[in-house]
């Protein structure tokens, strides 16, 4: 997709810290990193979220989470990570083309949603 942010990246027109890359994904340091370690991993070729992955798009998609655990290990996170994807509206989904936060460091990442 042309204009897709993420798409740039991969295509090296927009500049990142990558820290992964092979047939399938790209994955790179978040620029306004949450935690101390802080990696987005995205398909290379365009997906814009979780609704439209087809059945052509899993090799992708299970690539996306198959590297997610092994980039925070060799990032700063060697005992655990959370691998977060946001879909939609609903989920908080900021860039449309779908992406896998992988977060930790040293310190626990705290509980997963606040409860009412």
């Amino acid at each position: 997709m042309d204009n897709c942010l993420f798409c740039r990246i991969v295509r090296g027109e927009i500049p990142s810290r990558k820290v992964y890359e092979d047939d399938l994904v790209y994955a790179f340091h978040d620029i306004n990193p949450a935690r101390p370690v802080h990696i987005l991993v995205i398909p290379k070729h365009h997906i814009a979220s979780l609704a439209e992955v087809g059945v052509a798009d899993e090799p992708a998609l299970g690539r996306v989470l198959a590297v997610a655990h092994r980039l925070a290990s060799e990032n700063g996170s060697p005992d655990g990570c959370r691998v977060i994807i946001n879909s939609g509206r609903i989920g908080q989904q900021e860039v449309p083309h779908l992406h896998a936060h992988v977060v930790g460091g040293s310190d626990p990442v705290g509980p997963m949603l606040k409860r009412n």
